[in-house]
C-alpha cells in the first residue's frame, strides 16, 4: 500500500506567548499544498528474519539524522506497542519535498504512515484517536489528520477549520538549500501579540496581505541568512501578490495569480516547487 504525504505552508505566523512547559503558543493558518512524499508498506511473514523491527529504505533527498530516527518508524513503533498484532513491515519512504524548511514533510509523512497503517491494518481507528496519536509525533502532525486550511493556535496543534480557497492562485515554493533548526530560531524571537490578529488579516483580499501578514521568524532567519530574503525579494519583483518565509524557515513561497507563477533560475543548491 502507498500513500503520498503532502506538505503545508504558514500564511502568517506569530509566536504570541511563551509557555510553562517550554514550548511556545503561536498562531497560524495551515495551508496543504500539492507537493508530495510517498511513503510505501508491505507486510512480511511473521517467521521473516527481519521481524523485530520494520525493515526501512528510504530514497530520493537525504535525511538529516539517523534512519533510525525517522518519524515513519516512530509512527509504527507507536501504534505496533498499542496494537502487538501488527505483522512485521517493509517500509519505504521516497522523499522529494525538502527537510528544515519549515514545509512540514517530515510530519506529513509520520502522520501518513499512521493513516496508511490504520487502512492497510483495519485498526478502526478514529479520527480523535489518530490525532492523538500524532501529536505524539510532533505539534504539527495532526494538521495533517485534516490536511484542509486550518487555523492553528497552542503549540499548533490546536485546529479550527477556516474556508480559505487559495485554487484560484499559483504558488512558487523556493527552498534555498539551508537548513534551518527550529530551536534556534525560537532562541532568537521575543514573543509578542500582534497588533491585528491573523485572523481578520486572513479574510482582506490576498493583495493586501503583504502590508500586514506576518512570519516572525522572518526577521531572525533574514538577519542571519540573507540569501533566503533576497528569495522574497525576488518573488514579489517577479509578481508575487504575497510572498513570505514558511515555518520558521528556510523556504520562502510566492502567490501568484493562476497560472502566472514564473519559472526562476536560481543557484545550484536551489529547489523550486510550482503549483499551477
Amino acid at each position: 500500500m502507498v500513500l503520498f504525504p503532502n506538505c503545508k505552508i504558514n500564511i502568517g505566523l506569530n509566536i504570541t506567548s511563551k509557555r510553562a512547559d517550554g514550548y511556545h503558543n503561536i498562531a497560524t493558518v495551515f495551508y496543504p499544498i500539492n507537493w508530495h512524499d510517498a511513503v510505501e508498506m508491505i507486510s512480511l511473514p511473521d517467521n521473516n528474519a527481519l521481524s523485530t523491527s520494520p525493515n526501512f529504505t528510504q530514497s530520493g533527498l537525504s535525511i538529516p539524522g539517523k534512519e533510525a530516527d525517522n518519524i515513519c518508524l516512530k509512527a509504527y513503533q507507536i501504534l505496533k506497542k498499542d496494537f502487538p498484532g501488527i505483522p512485521p513491515v517493509k517500509m519505504h519512504l521516497h522523499k522529494t519535498i525538502p527537510t528544515g524548511a519549515g514545509l512540514g514533510g517530515g510530519s506529513a509523512n509520520g502522520a501518513f504512515t499512521l493513516l496508511l497503517m490504520n487502512k492497510k491494518f483495519n485498526l478502526n481507528l478514529t479520527a480523535e484517536q489518530l490525532t492523538a496519536y500524532a501529536l505524539k509525533l510532533g505539534s504539527d502532525c495532526p494538521f495533517f489528520m485534516i490536511n484542509a486550511p486550518c487555523y492553528a493556535t497552542g503549540r499548533g496543534e490546536q485546529t479550527e477549520s477556516l474556508p480559505l480557497d487559495l485554487s484560484v492562485y499559483s504558488f512558487l515554493i523556493v527552498h534555498p538549500g539551508i537548513h534551518i533548526q527550529t530551536a534556534w530560531a525560537f532562541s532568537k524571537l521575543k514573543p509578542a501579540q500582534p497588533s491585528k490578529p491573523l485572523k481578520s488579516i486572513i479574510q482582506q483580499p490576498v493583495e493586501t496581505w503583504s502590508h500586514e501578514l506576518v512570519n516572525d521568524f522572518e526577521a531572525p532567519v533574514f538577519r542571519e541568512y540573507p540569501q533566503i530574503e533576497e528569495v522574497k525579494k525576488t518573488l514579489y519583483a517577479n509578481g508575487a501578490l504575497y510572498a513570505s518565509l514558511t515555518g520558521s524557515g528556510s523556504a520562502v513561497y510566492g502567490i501568484f495569480s493562476k497560472n502566472k507563477a514564473p519559472e526562476l533560475k536560481w543557484g545550484k543548491d536551489y529547489t523550486q516547487k510550482i503549483i499551477q
